[in-house]
């Protein structure tokens, strides 16, 4: 499959990623996402399994290169723009603190934020953006 824009691989069942993914497609005004959960038919297609199976990652592919965790959070909201460059800064911290501070989230997100049943549905302004 391939696609011009990036596509955001997240948990679709995690409440905090889906969050995520909520305020990024609200910021996003020049529509330069593209989403897809790490447990549906676009991650297999595009995605090795081990990829798919760790959850607790986001995963962004952009331009045929896979960025992983802080590297893909940060890499996203700086392109968004305007104000959200500022998490350029994000990048002076090493990769290693950020990950680390990323795994520690990511181990906790359940407890902290709950879980869905389902993974999310598409609103139907939303379906272009939301890949199976």
């Amino acid at each position: 499959m391939q696609t011009q824009k990036p596509i955001v691989f997240f948990d679709g069942i995690c409440h905090l990623c889906n969050s995520f993914v909520d305020k990024v497609i609200q910021l996003d005004r020049q529509s330069q996402f593209q989403f897809a959960s790490l447990q549906g038919e676009t991650a297999k297609k595009i995605l090795r399994p081990e990829e798919r199976t760790h959850l607790e990652t986001v995963i962004l592919l952009e331009n045929k290169k896979k960025y992983h965790r802080s590297d893909a959070i940060l890499r996203v909201l700086t392109k968004l723009g305007g104000i959200y460059k500022i998490f350029f800064l994000g990048y002076l911290l090493p990769q290693f603190l950020r990950d680390g501070l990323y795994a520690w989230i990511a181990h906790n997100r359940y407890a902290w934020f709950g879980q869905r049943e389902f993974c999310r549905l598409p609103k139907s302004d939303e379906k272009d953006r939301l890949l199976p």
